[in-house]
């Protein structure tokens, strides 16, 4: 069973950075694109940032772009989160997930995403 660990989130104050991290139990080539979520408690989960594994191509949802980063590690399986200028209503459990290469045309748009793990939660105060 195809597994991601998320790590990294913590408590900071607004406009201070955290690097999320997230590691798969199996090679990351083998999927098309990767992504984080984000969810706060009674809202729907959201895409925050996505990229294309094999070109490196990023997509982002207009509230974070210039802030967040997104990046991969092909050797060691792991997908990255540089979030930078931190605001309270970043505040939510970041998840990432990843997308089989047969879903390519749904990437950018954060549909047909699988593999999500438990999350790692961001708390922003202001």
């Amino acid at each position: 069973q195809v597994q991601v660990m998320e790590s990294g989130g913590d408590s900071v104050q607004a406009g201070e950075s955290l690097r999320l991290s997230c590691l798969a139990s199996r090679s990351i080539n083998d999927w098309v694109c990767m992504g984080w979520f984000r969810q706060t408690p009674g809202k729907e989960r959201q895409g925050v940032a996505g990229i294309y594994i094999d070109s490196g191509a990023t997509y982002y949802r207009d509230s974070v772009k210039g802030r967040f980063t997104i990046a991969r590690d092909s050797v060691n399986n792991t997908l990255y989160l540089q979030m930078n200028s931190l605001r309270a209503e970043d505040t939510a459990n970041y998840i990432c997930a990843a997308v089989d290469p047969w879903n390519r045309a749904y990437c950018s748009s954060f549909l047909r995403y699988n593999y999500f793990g438990q999350g790692t939660q961001v708390t922003v105060s202001s």
